[in-house]
């Protein structure tokens, strides 16, 4: 059986990560770490991974991340140092973050996805298809929504499908994360970026594709964290195993 470590476990997407490993006999949590622990899960946590006791970490194979971004160094330092594979997560890492994961990725197995969701990578499959055909001529704005408690804007999964985009086109555009300072007509070379926050909505995201008397929208709206947290287990199971270097839910679809 694979023994995975749980960061941030005691967050709303740690707990539906617990929920998921209990319906899976191929896995199970060894430990938890989080800096505000709670006693009703049903194993340790700890508020660091290198206060884990020898017998701990010893069981463990996997690291699955949903945490904080400035958890980040600690926790790589443990996994290099543990030769753990790891499962990041965790949105709104910082360019310096993005490399520490690359770094590590010299030494141990790391996967990395702003979302989880095999229902979003698909629509990024669909939308870098799209760009191909239609983006040279066409206007892109992405719009994402999410709960009022989300911290980072532009979500990870909106930079994950305008990266995408970018990467399908002749030429890259730049990201329009704001216009109300503004008076000029739309730029062609640019994609609009816009966040909505607002009660508890689980995660939503449009690509709209604008051309001359037609608009083709591609949407995804989540309902539930537990796709999100059955991604990130299948990740876990995915990464046991694999050589160092980056992976990502392309490899783990492909597989």
């Amino acid at each position: 059986m694979i023994g995975m470590l749980l960061c941030g476990c005691c967050g709303k997407m740690g707990k539906a990560v617990t929920a998921a490993v209990a319906e899976d006999p191929a896995i199970e949590i060894i430990a938890g770490v989080d800096l505000a622990p709670q006693g009703d899960l049903p194993y340790p946590v700890v508020a660091s991974p290198a206060l884990l006791t020898p017998d701990r970490i010893e069981k463990l194979d996997v690291i699955v991340d949903f945490s904080n971004p400035s958890a980040l160094g600690g926790l790589m330092e443990f996994a290099a140092a543990h030769q753990l594979p790891a499962v990041i997560c965790t949105t709104g890492l910082n360019e310096a973050q993005q490399a520490l994961l690359r770094q590590a990725a010299a030494k141990i197995p790391v996967f990395f996805s702003a979302n989880m969701s095999l229902g979003v990578n698909l629509i990024g499959v669909l939308a870098e298809k799209a760009a191909r055909v239609l983006g040279n001529s066409f206007d892109i704005e992405i719009i994402e929504m999410h709960h009022n408690q989300k911290v980072d804007a532009p979500s990870g999964t909106a930079l994950m499908l305008a990266e995408r985009i970018n990467a399908a086109l002749d030429a890259p555009r730049e990201y329009a994360y704001d216009r109300h300072d503004r008076r000029e007509k739309r730029r062609k070379a640019e994609i609009g970026m816009h966040a909505v926050r607002g009660g508890t909505i689980t995660g939503e995201h449009e690509i709209i594709f604008a051309g001359n008397d037609e608009v083709i929208r591609i949407s995804h709206s989540a309902r539930s964290k537990a796709l999100f947290a059955t991604g990130a287990v299948n990740a876990a199971k995915y990464l046991v195993g694999r050589a160092p270097g980056s992976y990502s839910m392309n490899d783990l679809l492909a597989d």
